[in-house]
């Protein structure tokens, strides 16, 4: 037996979705064989490129524009949820219900947050969609960083934010598990679509053992169906670095734009 990290940090909350994602990753190790590695001492970046690494999940706007060519992709999740759909998801941008702007037009020149500046749900996004309506390079009036979808939803909650781009899948979950989070608010618009967030392993993993930690995933969402039926999640599609090249159309097409950075 190995020992490797595996972890599932990109939805971490509501409680129930940390407890089911924990289920499958046990039952994933279990199907290889393999044991677990603790993490707690990696962040991030540190985890994706750890050469001890099985799976785990980043964002594709880092995968393309930091990790490419670091990394294997091993699948991406296809998620039947409100808003995510046949492997793809989308930023659903948001106001509170009381907001009277209405159109995004209408945005112009108000208060906004991202969750940082390299998420693509968060910023790649939100960038691509307002980059038809920036003038002089600038939309917003200002922009804050909030550091997480959930930090962005609470400062549109209190009234120190007008407009954030948060997750689809994020969404979803809080409107499920924790209503509260998402109470007060409305949906704007939707951005473009993109690709779900892709499951990646070291860039050392063969064609064989990407197939076969992909099977195995699949293999214990079955094996859990209320895990399956919690994570909203019914498959764990074959994807490459291919499936998210889109991403940087949509930078392409804000930096022609003039948008090249949001603010």
């Amino acid at each position: 037996m190995s020992d490797h990290y595996a972890e599932l940090l990109m939805y971490v909350a509501p409680e129930p979705i940390r407890q089911a994602s924990h289920q499958w990753l046990t039952r994933i190790l279990e199907r290889l064989g393999l044991r677990r590695l603790n993490a707690d001492h990696l962040d991030l970046p540190g985890l994706w490129l750890a050469p001890e690494l099985l799976v785990t999940q980043t964002c594709g706007y880092p995968l393309m524009t930091q990790l490419r060519g670091h990394v294997r992709v091993i699948g991406r999740p296809r998620y039947e949820l409100p808003h995510s759909s046949q492997g793809e998801h989308c930023s659903l941008l948001l106001t509170r219900d009381d907001n009277p702007r209405h159109t995004l037009a209408d945005f112009y020149d108000s208060r906004g947050v991202i969750n940082g500046h390299d998420s693509n749900s968060g910023m790649n996004l939100l960038r691509q969609r307002l980059a038809p309506l920036q003038r002089n390079g600038r939309f917003f009036a200002s922009v804050d960083i909030s550091g997480a979808h959930r930090e962005s939803l609470r400062r549109l909650r209190e009234d120190r934010a007008d407009l954030a781009a948060v997750d689809s899948v994020t969404y979803d979950y809080l409107a499920r598990f924790a209503p509260q989070e998402v109470a007060g608010l409305r949906i704007v618009t939707r951005s473009a679509p993109s690709p779900t967030l892709p499951y990646i392993g070291p860039l050392g993993l063969s064609d064989e053992q990407v197939i076969q930690i992909r099977q195995a995933m699949n293999q214990a969402l079955q094996d859990l169906p209320q895990v399956a039926e919690t994570l909203g999640l019914q498959e764990v599609l074959a994807a490459s670095e291919d499936d998210y090249k889109m991403l940087l159309v949509y930078q392409q097409q804000a930096v022609s734009a003039g948008y090249a950075e949001l603010r």
